[in-house]
């Protein structure tokens, strides 16, 4: 009998220790990693989305575990990193550039029970998702403070890579400028770099020295609101506020709030309800937002701005609604039209108020 009582009593520390181990394991957080191109703590796009990536971890505490790597080139590099964030037990993966495409979308298939998301791009498949931020909105609303604020009508943009999203950011740009001022112009340089300080402090140079008096970037790093600052002219500030480094030279800044597309991406994969979509939200959303108005800036043109951002949350404005030309004078859309989302997504051409023409 007591070597029954044994046995029993081995067979109830057994299935203690199995449901200890079974609380344990439900309780173990939700891991979320985070490949981002440049540093975390620049002030640009990865600073963007470190900025989130903290916002989702203040919103589900210890039910969510993230980690990121920074300063991740778009090369074997990037296979690599993400490669290894699934690897180690994270159970999304969030890949922030658009040149990762090829390698997220490569290391889906080899992970199929990992979820994946990826920033910018058109490639997916059943367990990678595709995300973007309606940039060209705050690009718009930019526009329109440069266009109210310019004392010569010349506007300069420093240009990261010749892609439709940056394209279509600079023609939004245009276009809310020359909503304010018809006469407004604009040039661009490219660098042909997401993040490169360097080079993105010599463009902006550059378009000073051809007379622009306000800058607006499409690239990551705060290079250019500081070289205005040093020159005494105007710029904004680009993915995040950007007045720590730009001081009164920032107009104003196009934020983008990651953590609207972040929280509900992985509040969905939590709770097992996730699948490969394309989310793409912007002004309506709250996932960008013009904010850091500088003390140069004017009331009048700081209002301005604040009513086209409440039109465009209210759907009663998009700024590829025509009549547009392109900057050869071609109908680019027909009045009372407005562009498709496909259209926008493969936008190749500069519009009206443009100089000079895209890379080949």
């Amino acid at each position: 009998m007591p070597f029954f009582k044994t046995i029993a009593r081995l067979a109830g520390l057994a299935a203690l220790t199995a449901a200890l181990c079974g609380s344990a394991n439900a309780a173990e957080p939700f891991k979320v990693g985070f490949v981002y191109i440049g540093p975390a703590g620049d002030l640009g796009w990865s600073y963007a989305h470190d900025q989130a990536r903290k916002a989702v971890e203040a919103k589900f505490g210890s039910k969510v575990q993230t980690t990121f790597v920074e300063n991740v080139p778009e090369t074997a590099d990037a296979e690599r990193v993400i490669r290894d964030l699934a690897s180690k037990g994270n159970s999304m993966v969030f890949a922030t550039s658009f040149g990762y495409m090829n390698a997220v979308n490569k290391v889906a298939r080899q992970f199929p029970k990992t979820t994946f998301m990826h920033a910018t791009g058109y490639k997916s498949g059943k367990n990678l998702g595709l995300y973007d931020v309606r940039t060209y909105e705050g690009a718009y609303m930019l526009g329109v403070v440069a266009g109210k604020m310019s004392k010569t009508g010349k506007l300069g943009v420093v240009g990261s890579v010749a892609i439709p999203e940056v394209i279509r950011n600079i023609n939004a740009f245009t276009i809310g400028a020359r909503s304010v001022n018809p006469k407004a112009t604009v040039r661009v340089i490219w660098v042909e770099s997401w993040f490169n300080p360097g080079k993105e402090r010599e463009a902006a140079l550059a378009l000073i020295s051809q007379g622009a008096d306000v800058l607006m970037q499409n690239t990551d790093s705060p290079a250019v609101v500081q070289t205005a600052k040093e020159k005494g002219i105007h710029a904004f500030g680009w993915d995040s506020d950007m007045t720590k480094i730009g001081g009164k030279a920032q107009f104003a800044a196009s934020v983008l709030h990651w953590e609207v597309i972040y929280n509900e991406q992985i509040d969905l994969a939590m709770k097992g309800q996730w699948k490969s979509s394309d989310v793409w939200y912007g002004v309506k959303e709250g996932a960008v937002n013009i904010e850091g108005f500088g003390p140069d800036t004017s009331p009048e043109a700081k209002k301005l701005a604040e009513e086209r951002r409440d039109a465009l949350k209210a759907g009663k404005l998009h700024p590829f609604t025509g009549p547009l030309n392109d900057n050869t004078g071609k109908v680019l859309v027909a009045a009372g039209k407005t562009l498709s989302d496909a259209d926008l997504r493969k936008m190749n051409v500069f519009v009206e108020g443009i100089e000079g023409s895209l890379p080949k």
